[in-house]
């Protein structure tokens, strides 16, 4: 049976930050961010934009009546959880109207978290062929103002159907995955940022990456030359490119290095202007892929790296279907222009806003922009969400 994903959609803020302002403000060379992280714009959110109100708008841009009728399971994966108990994916169920008698739970493990939840859809349509199940990857990246990691910061959805013949791409059975446990990068329950060591995550990363495609070679008796393209998790551009460039090696024909560099710059194109996604990271990459490239096409097989700190790395393939660029958005980067330009201390001051409470538990938000649904305000302690009017 063929399983994969029949339909991509992705959402993220409608505000953006210029790296070229930020780098000024903070003091630093612009080309700091645009070459030495690869990174041009960041997404940021406002209060009233979380991962609910992102997921929900990524998943309702590309589901029908039918498929709502049809999803009998829905796994959010997110680092930026909203709630220790209630998962997120419950109130994305709700405000999408997907029928009563579907599963809905959250799942974590840092960026690798989107990764196991395809697992277990693609476990669980294998054995309910007529089955759809909803994956979204939801994430909030947020650091400290002038902190080390600011600089790779972002908010975005990527929402997955996953079916039975599917029609964008089918996974192949090859999946590797390593588990070893470090502290590069946590957030305890007590802290609204993480904490990030950054040059022992990046080498983590990178001996992740080495060590866990030796062993899917190994297995698999495979070599890049197989793949049209390698998508790597992408905490930012320019590690991803590291970790390509340690994988060619020099007896990799040059066409396929070439190829391969070149579908790199293709998966990184909505990244460099939106940032960090955490869970989502690596398939923003994908959907970049499919959306830009103009060299890939149906049957060609399509490397994935995920990325998970703490830490968790898999690497799988999917091979494109026939027909893939029907279910796409190629107009996506033009949407990505239209988000409304922040000054560093327009962007500060969103940073910082914090739900003021009062005694009974309520707060409301300013109303700013948003995707298809908002984060309307907080009664008695209870989040309420909201459909924007179209």
């Amino acid at each position: 049976m063929n399983i994969g994903i029949d339909k991509i959609g992705f959402a993220t803020s409608q505000y953006v930050l210029n790296m070229n302002d930020l780098a000024c403000a903070r003091g630093a060379e612009p080309e700091k961010f645009s070459i030495g992280l690869m990174l041009d714009a960041l997404s940021i959110t406002p209060i009233s934009e979380d991962i609910v109100t992102l997921a929900t708008t990524a998943s309702h841009d590309i589901l029908t009546e039918q498929d709502k009728a049809d999803i009998d399971m829905v796994i959010l994966a997110t680092e930026s959880g909203i709630d220790q108990s209630k998962a997120a994916s419950v109130y994305v169920h709700s405000l999408l109207g997907i029928q009563s008698f579907a599963r809905s739970f959250e799942i974590k493990e840092a960026c690798y978290a989107a990764t196991a939840a395809l697992n277990y859809a693609k476990l669980h349509v294998s054995t309910n062929p007529d089955s759809k199940v909803l994956v979204v990857a939801s994430d909030i990246a947020k650091y400290g103002i002038g902190s080390a990691g600011e600089s790779t910061q972002g908010a975005g959805a990527v929402a997955m159907l996953v079916s039975s013949n599917p029609r964008i791409l089918t996974f192949n059975d090859d999946n590797v995955a390593q588990t070893r446990d470090i502290m590069d990068f946590w957030r305890p329950n007590y802290s609204t940022t993480p904490y990030v060591n950054g040059i022992y995550s990046t080498k983590q990363y990178l001996d992740s990456l080495k060590t866990t495609w030796a062993e899917y070679q190994k297995r698999h008796q495979t070599d890049l030359k197989d793949f049209a393209a390698m998508c790597l998790h992408l905490p930012f551009p320019k590690l991803a490119l590291k970790g390509l460039n340690k994988l060619i090696t020099k007896n990799l024909p040059e066409q396929n290095k070439t190829q391969l560099l070149a579908n790199f710059e293709h998966s990184i194109a909505y990244s460099r202007k939106v940032g960090n996604i955490y869970t989502g990271s690596l398939y923003l990459g994908l959907l970049s892929l499919l959306e830009t490239s103009d060299t890939i096409k149906a049957g060609d097989k399509i490397g994935l790296f995920s990325y998970g700190s703490g830490a968790v790395s898999e690497i799988f393939s999917a091979n494109l279907v026939e027909g893939y660029k029907a279910m796409l958005k190629p107009s996506r980067l033009l949407d990505l222009d239209k988000r409304s330009p922040l000054s560093v201390t327009e962007y500060e001051k969103l940073f910082y806003e914090e739900a003021d409470l009062d005694e009974e538990g309520s707060a409301t938000f300013n109303n700013y922009k948003t995707g298809s649904y908002r984060l309307k305000g907080i009664e008695q302690h209870q989040r309420i969400y909201i459909k924007n009017e179209d």
